[in-house]
């Protein structure tokens, strides 16, 4: 009671007698009073609040940014999708162009008017090598060198000589990090919030998104900011604009707002639409190239109707690289629709939430307008099972926390339909088999979509595939996980769709030897909601049951349709064996045959049996040589070749394949318009151009 009323004593600024303690406490500097009155205590009593940009910024492994390779990833990737979702926003082929140019740090001091300095206390880095550690050095790499030796003269593997460690991060590698698009692109006045301000954008409201966190370009910015200080270009135009936007700029982390450089209109004489992003970023090329050549190899698989041109650009020139995914289909995926939430599917805040947006005035409109599966007459039930304090005319805006509650409780435990899937957007089975064989050439490929499906309310579709054999497939499972189109590669272990092809499928119940074989795994999972675990959102969890059977029930349809082709292939491969098995034996049993039948014809007739005529006549051709060894042979072989035919045919008429030699199909430009007709199957698009 003492302290509180010191407190408040000296917080309203009354005064009151000390006690005997606290005078003696205040006297020598070590009291309670004295601390409590002590400026580093009142800073920290303050209350402090952070902006989403300051946040973020501070928790950017939450968002991918955990290293500088990881941020380069992070950065393209976040740059593609938003490039995808611009085009396919308007119904657009997604044309993208994707540069990443390496900067020394010579060249990036000179961007910035930084002058080069010397070192002039050389031990003060983290590179500086004493004479010892040198000395201490040469000698191990001498030591590894001669072992290397013993071991190539022995035949025995050479390994490679391990790489140098520094103690720190070494010194920095920039990078300019370019993505061009032709998508819908930015209203002139949007653009500096679009960039510039964390948690602001177009694409909330439930429906099935690319992005995990809503920051898409904004989390490169301020790893820009933070690594080289450098603000972001962008270049956009909207269909129909004679004028392009151009804006730099970048963002006040603590006040979350654009710091505007220029913004202004350049004369667009090409007619271009879309826009251009580019930003200087840390990084580092060498630890994440294959992450990230990985990443456009597995988005040119699902989305097969886009065309991306990658680039590396570096000053060595042995860097270099240049690689174009083709555009291999014009057949794009509907655009996902907003939808609305379901009963289920809603927590009390979200509910509070809906009432204070909802344009309709009373409970039953509200509850029949604003949910999905919700009926007049299911609404008028819903009421009656509320209570006496609810009526159908209730004004929303009415209702007291309790009366939420009961809402709230209501919708957890009545039984309400299924939402569909008609809001979602899937990559397609035709896609998603053209982009496989697209990308890896293999021997089969088998392909399977499921029917909508529902978790906590949020409707979900799994799309499977799995290929045996292709280009750059290692022996085993090659499992590539995508999540509402978007490839996943972090954290693959502990992700559902990779323990249901570990753990719960039995391959070599289909045929399908799971260590020697080349298997690639597919599995496409699109939803309003991806329940994603970890603080990266890089895999999907294994407790969801409604997913992990899903995915189970796809892939072995995929395995049942593998099945039937590789038992046709084998017998059609025992069939070719025993082909040639019976052509090799052929001459011996020709020469047999020839033998006996010449021993017999060499009998007398009075001692030689007593034959039918056709069987006489033959005798009296190998008498007169009309009949030899090559005779037998041609029979036979045509006898083989019959056979062959026969069994080939009705193996074609099982598997509906035909054997007869193929043609190389052409058809016309995807550059060119034309009105066309699609009729689609599972497998395959037959397109009718009048």
């Amino acid at each position: 009671m003492d302290d509180a009323g010191d407190g408040g004593a000296s917080a309203g600024g009354t005064k009151k007698k000390p006690s005997a303690a606290a005078a003696k406490g205040k006297a020598t500097g070590k009291g309670k009073a004295a601390s409590k009155g002590s400026p580093k205590a009142k800073e920290s009593s303050l209350l402090k609040q952070k902006s989403p940009a300051e946040f973020f910024a501070e928790n950017k492994n939450i968002a991918g940014f955990d290293n500088p390779g990881k941020s380069l990833y992070t950065t393209m990737r976040e740059l593609v999708e938003n490039a995808l979702d611009s085009a396919e926003s308007i119904s657009e082929l997604p044309d993208i162009e994707i540069t990443i140019e390496e900067i020394t740090r010579s060249k990036f001091n000179t961007m910035i008017g930084l002058v080069d300095r010397e070192r002039v206390d050389a031990a003060l880095y983290d590179d500086f090598e004493s004479a010892k550690a040198r000395e201490k050095r040469l000698a191990k790499e001498a030591r590894f060198q001669e072992t290397q030796a013993k071991n190539a003269a022995l035949g025995k593997k050479v390994k490679d000589a391990p790489a140098a460690r520094g103690k720190g991060r070494g010194e920095a590698s920039f990078f300019r990090v370019t993505c061009k698009d032709n998508g819908r692109g930015m209203s002139h006045e949007d653009i500096p919030n679009m960039f510039g301000r964390v948690l602001s954008g177009t694409k909330y409201g439930l429906r099935q998104t690319r992005g995990k966190f809503g920051l898409g370009a904004k989390m490169a910015l301020i790893w820009s900011k933070m690594s080289t200080g450098l603000p972001i270009d962008i270049k956009s135009s909207m269909k129909g604009q004679n004028y392009i936007s151009f804006c730099r700029l970048d963002i006040d982390i603590h006040k979350n707002v654009p710091h505007i450089h220029l913004h202004e209109k350049h004369e667009n004489n090409d007619h271009w639409h879309g826009a251009e992003i580019q930003v200087i970023i840390e990084g580092n090329w060498t630890t994440h190239r294959s992450r990230i050549l990985h990443y456009m190899r597995q988005m040119a698989v699902i989305t097969p109707y886009a065309q991306f041109l990658f680039r590396f650009l570096s000053d060595t020139a042995e860097k270099n690289l240049k690689i174009k995914f083709a555009r291999r289909t014009d057949v794009m995926p509907p655009v996902p629709l907003l939808t609305k939430h379901h009963p289920s599917a809603v927590d009390l805040l979200l509910i509070k939430r809906l009432i204070t947006d909802t344009t309709k005035p009373n409970l039953l409109q509200f509850l029949q307008h604003d949910f999905v599966n919700i009926s007049k007459a299911h609404a008028d039930r819903l009421i009656g099972e509320m209570g006496p304090d609810f009526s159908a005319k209730t004004t929303v805006n009415s209702l007291t926390s309790q009366q939420l509650v009961r809402i709230h409780q209501l919708f957890r435990q009545a039984k309400f339909d299924d939402p569909s899937g008609d809001c979602l957007s899937p990559a397609g089975e035709y896609n998603l088999r053209l982009g496989i064989i697209k990308e890896l050439h293999p021997d089969l490929v088998a392909t399977h979509a499921s029917s909508p499906q529902v978790f906590e309310g949020h409707p979900f579709i799994v799309e499977a595939g799995i290929s045996i054999g292709g280009k750059d497939v290692k022996q085993g499972l090659n499992i590539f996980r995508f999540a509402n189109r978007i490839p996943l590669l972090f954290e693959q272990g502990a992700d559902v769709i990779t323990r249901t092809a570990q753990k719960r499928i039995n391959w070599g119940l289909y045929k399908i030897n799971q260590q020697q074989d080349k298997i690639g795994v597919f599995v496409s999972i699109v939803s309003t909601k991806i329940p994603f675990k970890g603080t990266g959102k890089e895999y999907i969890g294994d407790d969801i049951t409604e997913i992990a059977e899903a995915v189970k029930s796809a892939l072995k349809q995929c395995c049942l349709q593998l099945k039937s082709k590789i038992v046709k292939k084998l017998q059609a491969r025992e069939q070719q064996d025993r082909k040639r098995n019976l052509n090799k034996y052929i001459p011996d049993v020709a020469r047999t045959i020839m033998e006996t039948l010449g021993e017999i014809a060499d009998e007398s007739p009075p001692k030689r049996p007593r034959y039918d005529k056709e069987d006489e006549e033959l005798l009296e051709k190998i008498n007169s040589e009309e009949v030899t060894e090559m005779t037998f042979r041609d029979c036979l072989t045509q006898h083989v070749e019959q056979v062959d035919y026969e069994m080939a045919l009705e193996y074609a008429m099982q598997s509906g394949v035909s054997n007869e030699p193929r043609e190389a199909l052409y058809l016309n430009s995807l550059e060119g318009s034309y009105k066309f007709i699609d009729l689609k199957s599972p497998t395959f698009l037959f397109r009718f151009i009048p």
